[in-house]
């Protein structure tokens, strides 16, 4: 590590927890993050600023007006750009030690696990239901474990997956696969900081995940912001899952 990383990554550094050997770790790891608005504005921002070396954007979505109230990472003159592009930007301009892959398109199943198949962890900061199942199905046949996280209106959930653990649970476990996105943030609304605590404690987990291993596998986490409440839930897998109980 050079002079000038001790230096930026020092309050890292003097934790036990991380020290050298942690953040080493982080430099030289690989995290994807699909959708890049207010779930994965601060995930992004605060993984770019540990240092993981190397982060892939996934979006195929543009920056709009709306957006601005909750997606930090974007600003006015990202307006009508790719999200994917206006946030690799500005963690350029965060920090350089981060590599940054875009990919701005809607992918398919196959690109999808190809695209996981070279990652340490992928980050769901999407919103729609069918996006997470696709992301849990590829992730399922690569193996590769996944953070989910989730908000709207006053509440947030986050849960984590690792699909190569005999006997956790997949997303498919917790939800059927019906074709019904549910609620949307376009129609219900989303309290703006009620997404930055949600993508923090994505990206808190995911350094963990990066330097100590999975912790909380199938255990989701949910915040209440009327009643600043947290409830956590052990949810077990499902035996006849249709995408994980033939893994293995």
């Amino acid at each position: 590590m050079k002079d000038e990383q001790l230096l930026r990554y020092s309050r890292h550094i003097l934790l036990p927890e991380i020290d050298v050997s942690g953040q080493q770790t982080l430099l030289t790891s690989h995290v994807a993050i699909v959708g890049l608005g207010g779930l994965g504005s601060p995930a992004a921002m605060y993984l770019a600023a540990a240092g993981v070396g190397k982060l892939t954007l996934i979006d195929f979505d543009a920056v709009e007006l709306s957006n601005l109230q909750r997606q930090i990472i974007h600003t006015n003159n990202s307006i009508g750009r790719a999200k994917v592009e206006s946030a690799a930007e500005r963690i350029a301009a965060l920090n350089t030690d981060v590599n940054v892959q875009v990919i701005a398109k809607k992918l398919s199943p196959a690109e999808l696990e190809s695209c996981f198949e070279s990652v340490d962890l992928v980050l769901d900061c999407t919103d729609r239901f069918s996006s997470r199942f696709a992301i849990n199905y590829a992730c399922v046949a690569s193996s590769t474990p996944w953070l989910s996280a989730a908000a709207i209106g006053m509440d947030g959930q986050l849960i984590g997956f690792e699909p190569a653990r005999n006997g956790a649970p997949c997303y498919a476990c917790l939800y059927d696969d019906d074709g019904d996105e549910g609620r949307s943030c376009s129609e219900e609304g989303v309290l703006s900081p009620l997404l930055g605590v949600i993508g923090s404690l994505q990206a808190t987990m995911a350094l963990r995940w990066l330097i100590d291993g999975p912790v909380n596998v199938g255990e989701m986490q949910r915040f209440d912001a009327r009643l600043f409440t947290w409830q956590n839930l052990r949810l077990p897998a499902k035996p006849d899952c249709p995408v994980c109980a033939q893994r293995g």
